[in-house]
C-alpha cells in the first residue's frame, strides 16, 4: 500500500449507504478516520443511518434514478476521494415466462442507469489516487433458474466496471460481487420464507453460513485503499461459486 493510501480525513461518498451493504460501508470508513458522505432516496433512512454512523458524517436525500437530480447532487458536493455505489431495489426473481418486462427494466434504472449517471457526474470531483467502487453480485457468474435479469445487471456491471477502468483511467474502477448476504435486499419475501432461504443456504456453503453486510463492507475499502486494482471484480460469496 502507497503511503497516504489510507481513509484518515478521506472524504468517502457511499449512494445508498442507508441501508444494508452501504450503511456497512459509511460505517466502517467512518471508524478508520473518513469524512463519509451518505446519499439515498429515503430521507427517513438516510436521517437514521446518520445517527447510526455517529461520527463526522453527511446525509443527502437523493433520487438516485433521476439523472438531474444525481447531477446537482455532485455539482454541489465538492472534490472528494472515494466513491462506492451500492444502491439497488428488493429482488424479483422469476423464469422467463412469469418476468414483468417493465418490472425488469426499472432493475436496471437502479442498478445499471443510476450507477452511470453517478460515475458521470462523479468522477470529476474525485481527487488524484481516488477510486470508484461498484456492486454486483454473483448471479452474473453463477446464475440460478430464475435469475435471468438479476444475472443480467450483474454481467452489465461487470463489464462496466472494465470499461470504465479504461475510459477514466488513471482512476481506478472496480467492483464487489456479493453472495447472499442478509439485508434488506430481499424484504419481498416473506419473513419465514427470507430465514429459511438464509439457513438453507448457508447451509451449503464452505463456509457454513450467509454473508453479514459487514463481511462485504470490508471489500469496499479494501478497494479503495490498497491503489494497484482497476477493472476488477472482488467476489466475497463464502465460496457460493465453487459448489
Amino acid at each position: 500500500m502507497q503511503p497516504g493510501n489510507g481513509l484518515q480525513d478521506k472524504r468517502v461518498v457511499v449512494l445508498g449507504g442507508s441501508s444494508g451493504i452501504g450503511l456497512a460501508v459509511a460505517q466502517l470508513a467512518a471508524a478508520q478516520g473518513a469524512k463519509v458522505v451518505i446519499a439515498s432516496s429515503n430521507a427517513e433512512r438516510v436521517e437514521k443511518a446518520v445517527a447510526s454512523v455517529g461520527r463526522e458524517v453527511q446525509g443527502h436525500a437523493v433520487d438516485l434514478s433521476d439523472e438531474r437530480a444525481v447531477a446537482s447532487f455532485f455539482s454541489k458536493l465538492g472534490p472528494f476521494d472515494h466513491l462506492a455505489f451500492t444502491a439497488g431495489d428488493s429482488l424479483h426473481l422469476h423464469e422467463l415466462a412469469a418476468t414483468d418486462l417493465e418490472q425488469a427494466r426499472h432493475a436496471f434504472e437502479l442498478r445499471y442507469w443510476a450507477a452511470l449517471a453517478a460515475v458521470k457526474y462523479g468522477s470529476p470531483h474525485i481527487r488524484q489516487h481516488g477510486s470508484i467502487v461498484l456492486t454486483t453480485g454473483i448471479a452474473g457468474q453463477r446464475p440460478r433458474k430464475g435469475w435471468v435479469i438479476a444475472a443480467s445487471v450483474c454481467g452489465t456491471i461487470e463489464a462496466l466496471a472494465r470499461a470504465l477502468a479504461i475510459e477514466l483511467a488513471p482512476l481506478r474502477v472496480n467492483a464487489v460481487s456479493p453472495g447472499v448476504v442478509r439485508t434488506n435486499l430481499w424484504q419481498s419475501m416473506g419473513t419465514e420464507e427470507r430465514e429459511a432461504l438464509f439457513v438453507s443456504v448457508g447451509k451449503s456453503l464452505p463456509v457454513g453460513r450467509v454473508g453479514e453486510a459487514s463481511d462485504i463492507a470490508q471489500a469496499y475499502l479494501f478497494l479503495m485503499q490498497e491503489g494497484f486494482s482497476t477493472g476488477q471484480t472482488v467476489t466475497v460469496d463464502g465460496g457460493a461459486v465453487l459448489v
